[in-house]
């Protein structure tokens, strides 16, 4: 409801009254006082007057969204509503806000409060321990939020962590509310994208609150519950393009269109992929408010968040050798120079012979729960005091044995040629198999991989905050406060993969029972797989003219019967063994035990003083606020490493390490800070003001790079080299930001503005590389070292050199011949050194801006819009002309723009909103870690919302999501050269709300 009725009489009656213009006597009807006391502004005008209003009242640079009414958020999506805000993009995950990055910082350096307490974040990787600290939106439902503000400068009553912005996360109180109020909303939402679950998924959402016992005590309930049935499809070079630069002569130049000089790509392989995703999100939140006095406020809240995720998933792939045959064989291509980079525009690639069906399934759980406490005093008229507590948890984890994310590979080895026009948008790949066709029986298994990515952290924090105001003096108010807050973390990865990736078989006896020649013993269900056209699978592809079929593998199916295979056919675990031996029987599940495990404990004291100024320079009033913050963080990391206590020399170059188990080794870090912040602002005129900003900032590292211990790169060890470990390092200094903001702004009617403003960031101490030699295991030696090793030596040849060492320790008898055990007397030998990669701080970047913004209403029309624009610029890129180097670069650096109509009158309520993103930097490698760029590509979307007030208390609305249905895509060093292209299309629900 945009307002409420009002009789014209009664207002008009009523300004009289106020202006003392009244004929004597004249009296208002206690009715006409009631409704005039009803006349409140709701809806999208509401909303936007009072974020103006936060925006325009704070010391420093804020921006803000108001919930429009009670359970009625502007965006379903946080994250969505976020990104309306000038200099704030988001990352989508599944065409929908996840994470945001504002101002070109991406998400690990925002740090998201939730009523001003900092949140716990869990995430999980698909093949790797996470360590990020960002938040993700969409495990929050938007209905019980009242507000988000986002501090883009520095202030010293913020918690640290966030060198692009704090955003703060508002919740219904009900002493802010007063009285009763309450909504329920129900919705009907049509993913377009749905192939799987059910075209219509339910969303449930409820509100109520209110106080009692005359405003002593208040309550506030909010709960939702939603459902989501969608799909992604995707095509993909998942393992990355290899790079190399032409040389003078070389044969290249006869075969392809390159000369000296020129870079030259082609991609590791294609695949085409398809997520089918359900997903379960429910939220709570209860808060419960006691005022036994005018001065004293206690709250005590508790949320509750969890998004139970569901996937499915299947894969088309090809590998290719990767190679630059000069005689033309297995990659014959035509190309196109664009970025200095010649790709192929069509790739025919000869290589033999596996054509890839990929399937999986898993299930994730992400939970939350946070439980607080707040008491506020009102000690004197001057003096305020809030004392502040909370003990939050958050854990992603695997829902059951299937993992956190695997894949199970159904192979045909009868692909002869292949081919990738990558000429459009969503590349076309071709496949021409041996028998014109592939069938069930041309199929077999070969690699799978079961990965299980976990983790869990739980922060409690206790802060005590004052403010003290001071009569007719210069000094307005002085803020103060101290804090303390322990955030415990722990992130794990396990990793269980049987069967061999490149070839066929499992097990050590052999056989024709999984041979390339295809399934003739029957070991697979013929019912596991349905062969489909590709083009049902992906509407971007015209299945005409290329591979036509698209194989559905039923997981459950297929891998029971390679579970049952195992158990027939294994000769226990180790090489080709079966290592699936602690599953059900009949399924493949994942290693129960984590091969990385890190801990760690970041322990943070803090403390504040800011001073508040205000003064009148002729008729312009001042406003000056000066703070510091101080703070101490002490870290604790603890690292699993594998407790390697020998080593036997089977192999020339290589000794196999032994371990007994794990053990954790632990590290620590401190380090202290002092923030100061320096706000001015004057207003020139009544709507005229100027800004003025300087502030210091902190974001700490991930978690892996503050991890306790280096970590061997693999279970076997060099002789002849220093084997090679990454570490980590929990003495890391955070990331340090000295940011300046200067901006102006004019208020030039009710509910309209237009502001510009400048920004600059210079970042010290992000993380670069040093190269560190350390013993890890004392008890371990190398033995190519001492004098023993100078005697082998000097016998051996250059040819064979690493052979001939081993013979002739065997010859000697140092070592045994079958095991490689050392033998004798060991002490001549040094222990096994590591060259470790170790994080260190070493790198500067500076970036700057500019932000634009107009927000404009239409008279009383009814009609308004938004147009924003942010600009972002680095001093440090990426050079696209360097191959082979570990480049630091800064992600996420991009122009962003909104664009909003809307019309808000008579109860009627539409917006169209428009939101882009320039393309930009997202990674600095590629799959099987080749050091490659990946650029995500200019996004635009287009979103609409419908509502309508049937009467003062029902509203019923439709909203549509990207109803341009735009698709993302990601390139690597040329345009041409795809990594990621995925189909997007509309997403539209139809819902009610009812409040009373």
């Amino acid at each position: 409801m945009s307002q409420t009725s009002v009789k014209r009489t009664v207002l008009s009656t009523s300004i009289a009254a106020v202006l003392g213009t009244l004929p004597m006597g004249t009296v208002l009807a206690q009715d006409d006082m009631d409704m005039l006391e009803e006349v409140v502004v709701t809806g999208i005008r509401a909303s936007l007057d009072r974020a103006m209003d936060i925006k325009r009242d704070a010391s420093g640079v804020v921006d803000a969204i108001s919930a429009e009414d009670i359970g009625k958020f502007p965006d379903t999506n946080l994250a969505e509503s976020l990104q309306r805000i000038t200099g704030v993009s988001i990352d989508r995950q599944n065409n929908e806000g996840s994470r945001v990055t504002v101002r070109g910082f991406g998400p690990d350096y925002n740090m998201v409060t939730l009523n001003g307490r900092q949140m716990p974040t869990a995430n999980q990787n698909a093949t790797s321990a996470s360590s990020s600290r960002s938040f993700d939106f969409a495990n929050l439902a938007a209905e019980s939020v009242a507000g988000v503000e986002v501090y883009k400068t520095g202030k010293a009553s913020l918690i640290t962590g966030g060198i692009g912005s704090v955003i703060n996360i508002k919740t219904a109180r009900p002493f802010q509310l007063d009285g009763m109020h309450s909504s329920i909303g129900v919705k009907a939402v049509a993913d377009q994208t749905n192939r799987r679950g059910d075209d219509v998924t339910p969303e449930l959402s409820g509100i109520y609150s209110n106080t009692f016992a005359d405003d002593t005590i208040g309550v506030a309930l909010s709960a939702s519950y939603q459902e989501r049935d969608s799909a992604l499809d995707s095509g993909n070079v998942s393992s990355g393009w290899n790079t190399l630069r032409v040389g003078e002569n070389d044969p290249l130049s006869a075969s392809y269109p390159v000369q000296a000089g020129d870079l030259m790509s082609t991609p590791q392989n294609f695949l085409y992929r398809t997520d089918d995703i359900e997903r379960e999100r429910i939220n709570g939140q209860l808060t419960l408010q006691w005022r036994p006095v005018d001065s004293l406020t206690a709250t005590v809240d508790y949320t509750y968040a969890e998004l139970d995720v569901e996937v499915r998933r299947q894969e088309l792939s090809a590998w290719f050798g990767g190679g630059f045959n000069t005689q033309g064989g297995s990659t014959l291509f035509t190309g196109d120079e664009a970025d200095g980079v010649v790709t192929p525009s069509v790739l025919v690639a000869t290589d033999c012979c596996d054509v890839g069906l990929g399937v999986g399934s898993w299930g994730t759980v992400n939970e939350t729960n946070s439980a607080g406490m707040n008491l506020k005093w009102d000690a004197t008229d001057k003096l305020s005091l809030t004392l502040d507590y909370h003990n939050s948890e958050a854990e992603a984890r695997n829902k059951d044995a299937r993992g956190s994310d695997n894949i199970v590979t159904a192979t045909g080895f009868t692909r002869t040629v292949t081919s990738v026009d990558f000429r459009q948008d969503m590349p076309v790949m071709s496949v021409e198999m041996e028998d014109g066709e592939l069938t069930a029986s041309d199929i077999i298994s070969t690699g799978t991989s079961h990965r299980n990515s976990y983790m869990k952290s739980e922060v409690e924090q206790l802060q005590l905050s004052g403010s003290y105001d001071f009569d007719a003096s210069f000094v307005k108010s002085v803020d103060f406060g101290v804090a303390t807050t322990e955030i415990n973390n722990r992130t794990a990865f396990s990793l269980n993969q049987g069967g061999n990736w490149g070839g066929v078989g499992y097990t050590d006896i052999g056989g024709g029972w999984n041979a390339g020649a295809g399934d003739g013993d029957d070991n697979f269900e013929d019912s596991a797989f349905d062969f489909r056209p590709l083009g049902s699978a992906f509407d971007s592809v015209d299945s005409g003219g290329v591979y036509g079929q698209y194989v559905v593998v039923d997981y459950d199916q297929f891998s029971g019967d390679l579970a049952r295979f195992y158990e027939e056919n294994s000769n226990g675990e180790g090489a080709g063994g079966n290592v699936f031996t602690h599953c059900d029987p009949g399924t493949l599940c994942i290693n129960p035990e984590y091969s990385v495990d890190n801990r760690m404990t970041e322990e943070q004291s803090s403390a504040y003083v800011q001073a508040n100024m205000e003064w009148a320079l002729g008729s312009m009033l001042a406003q000056l606020s000066v703070g510091v913050r101080y703070e101490e963080t002490d870290i604790t990391a603890s690292t699993l490493l594998p407790n390697y206590t020998d080593g036997v020399w089977r192999t020339p170059n290589e000794l196999l390490l032994l371990s007994d188990g794990g053990v954790f080794r632990t590290g620590e870090g401190a380090y202290e800070n002092l923030l100061p912040n320096v706000d001015f602002r004057i207003n020139l005129t009544e709507d005229l003001v100027l800004r003025a900003s300087y502030s210091e900032t902190i974001s700490r590292p991930s978690y892996a790079n503050l991890q306790g211990a280096a970590v061997p790169d693999s279970s076997q060890a060099r002789t002849f080299d220093n084997s090679t470990a990454t570490g980590g390092n929990p003495d890391l200094d955070p990331f340090e930001s000295k940011n300046i903001d200067l901006s102006a702004e004019w208020y030039y009617a009710e509910g309209s503005y237009i502001s510009i403003g400048y920004y600059a960031k210079d970042v010290e101490n992000f993380i670069g590389t040093s190269l560190d030699a350390e013993i890890l295991f004392p008890d371990i030696l190398n033995p190519a070292t001492g004098p023993r090793y100078d005697e082998a030596a000097g016998a051996a040849s250059a040819d064979n050199f690493g052979q001939d060492v081993r013979d002739y320790y065997v010859a000697q008898g140092w070592i045994d011949g079958t095991t490689g055990e050392l033998l004798g007397d060991t002490s001549s030998y040094d222990p096994l050194v590591y060259t470790i990669r170790v994080p260190v701080n070493e790198k500067e970047a500076s970036i700057d801006g500019f932000e634009f913004a107009i927000q404009h209403m239409f008279w009383d029309s009814g009609f308004g819009g938004i147009a924003n624009l942010t600009t972002v610029d680095g001093d440090i890129g990426y050079d696209n002309t360097l191959i082979g180097e570990n480049q630091f670069a800064l992600l996420g650096l991009s122009d962003s723009a909104n664009l909003v109509f809307f019309y808000d009158k008579n109860g009627l309520q539409a917006r169209l909103a428009y939101n882009w993103r320039d393309d930009f930097l997202s990674g600095t490698g590629q799959g099987n870690g080749q050091l490659e760029p990946a650029y995500t590509e200019a996004y635009g979307q287009l979103d609409v919302s419908v509502s309508y007030d049937i009467t003062e208390n029902l509203n019923v609305f439709v909203e549509g999501i990207n109803i341009a249905e735009e698709d993302i895509r990601v390139h690597g060093r040329s345009e041409n050269s795809l990594l990621f292209y995925g189909e997007q299309e509309a997403r539209y629900a139809l819902g009610a709300r009812y409040s009373f």
